[in-house]
């Protein structure tokens, strides 16, 4: 059977069916001053900073109008929808609070004081000595993003911004190729798109300013790069999932760990790069997750289903021993770096900052601070032009705000790190090794990032290894996404974009991908051979990882306030 590759399926989507005019009469249109579109690190950095500089210009607070600052969260509340490592570098959280201790913000655990890294075998963890440069995490603070998220907006409301949780911004309002704004989704649609008793139309939000902090695989932020062509010369982004559990145990962790090897197959076959990162959360927990790229090639691999693999592992074991599993949830990283970055970060009317810019860098799995910190470039830029011209949609200057920070210059050094790790952990290994040692200078040039969605897919034998789930130590994945607090209802409209009708290797893929099975292949097309296959979609399961959107479909978004309620995440 010849090869196929998942890109060679599009999903039924077009980025013009999310942008164009306003609709409603002027009098019925939502008003703000400045729109920002994700209630995250990003969005909440820039709604805070944009109220300190506010604090400073009453003409211009008065130009923006009565809600100055809107952020626009399509989670129940900000913070259900955040899900991270994390250890995070403090230097945003001083910027932007000088006045708070990090170590006193409601969503910190500690201080990280000691870490270590573990080359796994099967049976036995090999400390490195000394640990890699770029897992080194002492000085930074172990935290929940999730409670970040509820902090921050707490912030920002008491500085007077309005939030609006529970609504999905799925339009982006463009006239003249200037964005206005953007439309909220429909709310009380049935299965097949019809207006339910409960039915409210979505509103059309304009804005002086819109800042799209929209997190991993925006689906405003994708469709804006198509239609102003922000991404014209850089590589194809690229993705890893993190399938991520807290465990409430009863030794305490005392450090941070990484580790490397196994449960992956490294060769180049196989395409399983990636690692595991083991963080405490004070004395009464830990959490810790599997971070994989999205360009394997087994159709049978499943990264929730490896991370139930490596907590049998004997080093693991100890760690959760005695213990219980309070959280579970998952999410996609931008893995693409330097390369991989739009070329633009703005365009008339819309600045665009955080993850849905590919601002992580994957070499130390840091992407949280850089966050904040174009957060706040952003709110610096839109103050600085609209001080000057409350009319003007010029907002140039964050793209050099950008460009000569740490958050490019970070990502710089780090430009060729993830390429090579898919040769194989020996090969890749030598040359990651040289790449930090010389800052990314050698091997010198640019490697390609190559879209996820390439790879051809086989059906391969890693399901054969996963444990049977025992509900103690091993778990399946709807059993996960009750854990989540996924409370989607069963007849919403399906907010995934993919084609039904398929090789089997491909809907394999999305089968085993997905942590939160979502897909399905009818039992008779399995049992009989069939070489192309349906592929069913339960949509209420899914926690917006967006993983699809990386091999081959796209997740657009469901109703306001549908999917995860993350707590500790």
């Amino acid at each position: 059977m010849p090869a196929v590759s998942p890109i060679e399926f599009p999903p039924p989507f077009d980025s013009a069916e999310v942008i164009g005019p306003p609709t409603d009469p002027v009098d019925d249109r939502i008003e703000v001053g400045i729109a920002i579109v994700g209630g995250g690190p990003a969005g909440l950095a820039c709604a805070n900073k944009l109220m300190q500089l506010l604090e400073d210009e009453p003409e211009l607070t008065e130009k923006l109008g009565e809600v100055p600052v809107a952020v626009i969260e399509k989670g129940k509340v900000a913070g259900a929808h955040l899900l991270s490592g994390a250890n995070v570098d403090p230097s945003a959280l001083t910027r932007l609070f000088p006045d708070l201790d990090p170590a006193d913000w409601p969503s910190v655990y500690q201080e990280v004081t000691k870490d270590a890294t573990y080359f796994l075998t099967s049976k036995k963890a090999f400390p490195l000595k000394p640990p890699p440069p770029n897992f080194r995490k002492e000085g930074t603070y172990t935290m929940s993003v999730s409670k970040m998220g509820r902090f921050l907006a707490e912030k920002a409301e008491e500085a007077g911004v309005y939030i609006l949780a529970e609504t999905a911004a799925t339009k982006l309002l463009v006239e003249d190729r200037i964005v206005r704004g953007v439309r909220s989704g429909d709310r009380g649609r049935g299965k097949d798109g019809e207006e339910l008793g409960n039915f409210e139309p979505g509103s059309d939000v304009v804005a002086k300013a819109t800042v799209l902090a929209e997190g991993t695989i925006g689906h405003l932020t994708y469709a804006a790069y198509d239609y102003f062509g922000m991404r014209e010369g850089s590589d194809p982004q690229a993705w890893e999932l993190g399938v991520k559990e807290i465990w409430e145990v009863p030794k305490p962790l005392d450090r941070v760990i990484h580790t490397l090897g196994w449960p992956l197959r490294w060769g180049g076959k196989y395409k399983e790069a990636g690692g595991s990162f083991i963080y405490p959360m004070g004395e009464d927990k830990v959490c810790f997750g599997l971070v994989v790229g999205l360009d394997t090639t087994d159709a049978t691999f499943s990264v929730h289903d490896e991370l139930q693999r490596f907590k049998q592992h004997p080093f693991i074991a100890k760690i959760i021993e005695g213990g219980k599993r309070v959280g579970w949830g998952a999410k996609t990283i931008p893995s693409g770096g330097y390369w991989a970055l739009p070329k633009r970060f703005s365009v008339p009317g819309l600045l665009v900052a955080g993850d849905a810019a590919g601002m992580v860098n994957i070499a130390e799995l840091a992407g949280v601070h850089y966050a904040m910190h174009a957060g706040m470039f952003a709110a610096e830029a839109i103050v600085e032009s609209l001080k000057k011209d409350i009319d003007s949609v010029n907002f140039e200057s964050y793209d050099g705000m950008i460009r000569n920070s740490e958050i490019e210059k970070d990502l710089y050094k780090s430009r060729n790190m993830k390429q090579p790790l898919t040769k194989g952990l020996i090969k890749g290994g030598i040359i990651a090794n040289a790449l930090v040692a010389t800052k990314g200078n050698f091997p010198p040039g640019h490697m390609k990032v190559e879209n996820n969605a390439e790879p051809a897919v086989f059906i391969g034998n890693a399901a054969e290894r996963y444990p049977k789930p025992d509900n103690e130590i091993t778990f399946n994945k709807l059993d996960s996404v009750f854990l989540s607090g996924n409370a989607t209802r069963d007849d919403a409209p399906n907010h995934v974009r993919i084609q039904t009708k398929v090789p089997r290797e491909i809907a394999q893929t999305w089968v085993s991908m997905c942590p939160a099975q979502v897909y399905e292949i009818p039992d008779e097309q399995l049992e009989n051979g069939a070489t192309e296959v349906d592929v069913h979609v339960t949509a209420s399961n899914c926690v917006q990882c967006g993983a699809i959107t990386a091999k081959g479909g796209r997740l657009t978004l469901p109703e306001g306030g549908d999917g995860p309620l993350y707590q500790e995440t």
